[in-house]
C-alpha cells in the first residue's frame, strides 16, 4: 500500500516539494510513462523515449549551416591523402571529439593528427602561432573541436598563411564568426531553427553528425564500390563519454547517444576505454554515472595536471601495452588533481565567506592550479545555491577563471557581455559553464558587474526554488526491483534528472559520519521495512547536522534516488538524500 503524503511547504533544507508528474498506478509500465512525462515528453512521443535510439533521434545533419561544406572538405581530404590535424580542446569532450574524427579518418585510410594545446601554457583554444606552424610543419587542413567559434585573431592569422581551417564547436556564438571555410556548430544565432533545436549538443555530438555528413559524402561519390563502408555506429561509446562529462542535457539526440553508447562500451571492444575501465576497476557493465564519476575525471586529469594529449592518446590508440600505460598515468595524475582540488577548494571556501549572500560568487587567490578551477566552482555553485566563479591568477597578474551557474541564470550570456564591455581579456561559454581571461585589477570590476546583472535572475531561481519528487512508497518498497524499475526511464544526467522517490514516516535508527562528510544512516520504516541512507557531503551541511542531532523517535519523510547496493551477499537498494521534512 502507497502512503499518504501530507503537503511539504517547506522541508528542512527550506524548499517546498511539488509533484513533477503525478498520474501513475505504481505498475511498472504506468511507472515509466510518468517519469517521462515529469520530464516533458509528450504523451504522442512516449514510445520513441522508452527505448531511444539513434535511427529515431537522428537528424539530416545536412540542416546544419556549414555541414555540407565541411562534409565535402574532408572528403576531399580523404581522397587526395591529405594531412589533417584535429585540433581539440584538453578537456573530455576535446578528447572525445578528437578521437571520433580521427578514428574514422583512419577507417578510411587518412593517417589524421591531432594537437592538443597545453592548459599552462598555451590556454583555452587555438592560437595564431600553433595554426600557422601547423601549416607550416605540412598540415592542408585543420579541423578544431571543441573550440575555435571565438578565435577571430587565431582563425584570421591561419587564413592569411593560406592554411584551411573548420571549426566543430558548441560553445555559444556572436552574430560576427571567424573566418573559417567552415563553422559547424547548432548555437550559431543564424542556425535553421530545427537545427537550432539541438544546441544541447556537446561538441562531441557535433563531432558525430559531421562525421556520418562525411560517410554520406564519400558513399555520394562511390568510395565504397570498391571498399568496406566504415560503421560509425562503434563510436558511440566515445561520443557517451564526452557528453555524459561534459554535463550536457541528457534529452533527445543526447540520451540516445548514451543510452546505445553504454551498450557499446559493454563490449570493450576500444581498446583505450577498456584499460581505463580497468584502471578504475570497473569490471561490470558501465552505467552513465561511471562516465562522469569515474572515467571522465581520468581523462580530464591529463589535460588538467598532466600531458594534455593523453587523453586523446588513450582513446585512438590500438596497442594494448600503451593502453595500459596511459591508464596508469591517467589514474595516478586524477589522484594529483583529487590532493590540488582539495586544497583549493578550501582555499575558495575561506576566500567567499564575506559573499555567501551575494548574488554571485567570484573567488580569486594567487597561485592555484588553472586544472581544477571548474571542479571547485561546481562545488562553490552546489554548496552555496548560486553561479560560482573561480579565478586564478598568475605571477604576471593574468586570471584564467572557470564558472559554474544555476538553472535559469544563463552564465555564460552574462560572461560574453562582461567581455563586451572590455572588463576580460577573452571568454565564452554556455548557460551553466564559462571560461573567462581577466586581468587582476579587473575582478572587482567584473565581480559588481555579473551581480549587478544577474541579481534578478538569481533571486529569481532562487524564489522557485523547490523539490520535485516522481513518486512515493513505504519504506518496504525501497528494494531492488523499484530500482530496476526506474532505471528503465534513463540514462539519467543534466536535463534528464534521476527520479526523486519520497518514502516514509521512518525514523532513524543509526547515523554516523563516514568517508569524506558522508552522512550514513539505517533507518526504519512504520511498516517494518528498513534500508541504508546516504547523504554524501551531507554531514557538515545545515541539513546533515540535523539529521545526526534528531531522537531516533522523530518521524521523517525522506527525499532521494534510490540506488542498488551490490556489495553485500545479495542486492539491497539504498537511498541517497537529497532533503527531509518532518511527518509530524
Amino acid at each position: 500500500m502507497r502512503p499518504k503524503i501530507q503537503s511539504i511547504p517547506t522541508s528542512m533544507t527550506g524548499q517546498a516539494w511539488h509533484w513533477r508528474y503525478l498520474a501513475n498506478d505504481g505498475t511498472p509500465d504506468q511507472l515509466l510513462d510518468s517519469l517521462l512525462l515529469g520530464r516533458g515528453v509528450p504523451p504522442y512521443d512516449l514510445d520513441r523515449h522508452r527505448h531511444p535510439t539513434i535511427r529515431d533521434f537522428m537528424p539530416d545533419p545536412s540542416l546544419f549551416q556549414d555541414m555540407e561544406t565541411a562534409a565535402k572538405r574532408l572528403a576531399d581530404a580523404v581522397e587526395r591523402n591529405e594531412r589533417v590535424v584535429i585540433f581539440g580542446d584538453y578537456d573530455v569532450d576535446g578528447a572525445t571529439s578528437a578521437a571520433v574524427l580521427i578514428r574514422l579518418l583512419r577507417a578510411l585510410g587518412n593517417q589524421a593528427g591531432y594537437y592538443i594545446p597545453d592548459r599552462l601554457l598555451e590556454g583555452y583554444g587555438p592560437s595564431g602561432k600553433a595554426l600557422v606552424e601547423l601549416g607550416q610543419q605540412g598540415a592542408q587542413l585543420v579541423v578544431t573541436v571543441d573550440c575555435g567559434a571565438q578565435a577571430f585573431e587565431a582563425l584570421g592569422m591561419a587564413k592569411a598563411a593560406g592554411l584551411d581551417v573548420m571549426v566543430v564547436d558548441h560553445h555559444q556564438c556572436v552574430a560576427a564568426l571567424p573566418e573559417a571555410l567552415a563553422l559547424v556548430n547548432p548555437n550559431r544565432l543564424d542556425e535553421h531553427p530545427e537545427a537550432a533545436l539541438h544546441g544541447h549538443l556537446a561538441a562531441v555530438g557535433v563531432a558525430f553528425l559531421l562525421a556520418a555528413a562525411l560517410v554520406r559524402e564519400l558513399r555520394g561519390r562511390g568510395r565504397f564500390a570498391s571498399q568496406p563502408e566504415p560503421s560509425i555506429l562503434p563510436l558511440l561509446d566515445i561520443v557517451a563519454l564526452g557528453t555524459v562529462a561534459d554535463v550536457a542535457a541528457l534529452k533527445g539526440l543526447n540520451r540516445a547517444f548514451v543510452a546505445q553508447g553504454l551498450k557499446v562500451m559493454a563490449n570493450r571492444r576500444n581498446i583505450g576505454l577498456n584499460a581505463l575501465l580497468s584502471a578504475a576497476r570497473l569490471e561490470r557493465a558501465p552505467q552513465c554515472s561511471d562516465l562522469g564519476f569515474a572515467l571522465g575525471p581520468r581523462i580530464n586529469a591529463g589535460g588538467r595536471v598532466g600531458k594534455s594529449d593523453l587523453g586523446v592518446r588513450l582513446l585512438i590508440t590500438e596497442d594494448e601495452d600503451e593502453a595500459r600505460e596511459i591508464s596508469a598515468e591517467l589514474n595516478r595524475l586524477n589522484e594529483e588533481r583529487r590532493a590540488i582540488e582539495a586544497q583549493v577548494q578550501e582555499q575558495a571556501e575561506a576566500a567567499c565567506v564575506s559573499q555567501a549572500n551575494m548574488p554571485v560568487i567570484v573567488a580569486t587567490g594567487q597561485g592555484w592550479h588553472p586544472g581544477v578551477i571548474g571542479i571547485v566552482a561546481g562545488r562553490l555553485k552546489e554548496k552555496f545555491n548560486r553561479p560560482a566563479i573561480v579565478i586564478a591568477i598568475d605571477e604576471d597578474g593574468i586570471g584564467k577563471g572557470s564558472g559554474r551557474s544555476i538553472t535559469g541564470v544563463d552564465l555564460g550570456a552574462a560572461v560574453l557581455a562582461a567581455r563586451d564591455h572590455g572588463l576580460l581579456v577573452g571568454g565564452g561559454g554556455h548557460a551553466m559553464a564559462a571560461g573567462l581571461t581577466i586581468n587582476a585589477d579587473q575582478v572587482d570590476g567584473l565581480t559588481h558587474f555579473l551581480n549587478d546583472r544577474l541579481a534578478g535572475d538569481v533571486a529569481a531561481a532562487s524564489l522557485d526554488r523547490m523539490l520535485l519528487v516522481d513518486t512515493i512508497t513505504a519504506p518496504r518498497g525501497i528494494n531492488p526491483g523499484l530500482a530496476e524499475q526506474l532505471e528503465a526511464a534513463g540514462p539519467f544526467g543534466m536535463g534528464w534528472p534521476a527520479p526523486r522517490i519520497v518514502t516514509g514516516p521512518v525514523r532513524i535508527v543509526k547515523a554516523d559520519i563516514v568517508g569524506q562528510n558522508h552522512l550514513r544512516m539505517i533507518v526504519s520504516g512504520d511498516d517494518g521495512g528498513s534500508f541504508k541512507a546516504m547523504g554524501f557531503r551531507l554531514a557538515d551541511q545545515e541539513l546533515g547536522q540535523i539529521l545526526l542531532a534528531l531522537p531516533r523517535d522523530r518521524r521523517l519523510w525522506l527525499a532521494g534516488r534510490i540506488k542498488k547496493d551490490d556489495w553485500g551477499s545479495r542486492p539491497a537498494a539504498e537511498m541517497h538524500i537529497d532533503d527531509a521534512a518532518f511527518a509530524d
